[in-house]
């Protein structure tokens, strides 16, 4: 009888060893699963937080000149409340926080963050501004051939084939002045249009100094 009540007792006190050890694994196993969630979840936060998405620019030339409707990015360091997306408006101009209407057609976007740290210095100190065309228009004009800077240009409201021309640096030595031409696409169609500057610069044909489209090309032979 002695010896079954002894038996009993240490198969009770091995079943209890064994049931204590299971429960400490899996409470173990728990713990450490929570761990990594947290763990995880710790560093999908810190990723989203360190590595935001940056803007991304449509165009990288930093001799690019901003035009209406253009749509630009502006980021001043550390003053959320000012740093905006804005759009360039048909007169050339953009609006922004603490400041009145800045010119921003016809500038590079180097040049506009200059414009704006330099009136942003009477209210914040040592102010840092970037900014980035994040979107093109369609409101430019493309002047090929003999002039010193070919390329794309800003068409602001009411430009003349003469002032896009002065806009590229003038003639090269090379340059046909009375073969220009505009070439423009009108209803599906390309139509060209003959421009005679020196006529146009002596006031007998100021008739050929057409205004421009959005789209035009003006090629100097």
């Amino acid at each position: 009888m002695l010896a079954r009540e002894d038996a009993m007792r240490r198969w009770l006190h091995v079943t209890a060893a064994i049931s204590l050890a299971f429960f400490s694994i899996s409470a173990r196993a728990q713990a450490q699963a929570q761990k990594d969630i947290r763990s995880d979840s710790a560093k999908v936060l810190t990723a989203g937080d360190i590595s935001p998405q940056p803007t991304k620019a449509a165009t990288d030339d930093p001799n690019y000149s901003i035009a209406p409707e253009d749509v630009l990015t502006i980021d001043v360091w550390k003053e959320p409340e000012i740093s905006r997306t804005v759009p360039v408006r048909r007169d050339g101009k953009i609006s922004l926080p603490l400041l009145n209407d800045l010119q921003a057609a016809g500038l590079t976007p180097t040049q506009l963050g200059a414009e704006i740290v330099e009136k942003l210095r009477a209210t914040i100190v040592h102010p840092q501004v970037t900014v980035i065309v994040a979107q093109m228009s369609n409101l430019r004009i493309y002047i090929l051939g003999q002039v010193n800077r070919g390329g794309a240009y800003p068409l602001v409201p009411d430009m003349t084939v003469m002032q896009a021309l002065s806009i590229a640096g003038g003639f090269t030595p090379y340059a046909n002045v009375k073969k220009v031409h505009v070439m423009r696409k009108e209803n599906g169609a390309d139509k060209i249009y003959p421009i005679n500057c020196k006529e146009v610069i002596s006031g007998r044909k100021t008739e050929q100094n057409i205004h421009l489209k959005p789209g035009d090309t003006i090629v100097v032979p």
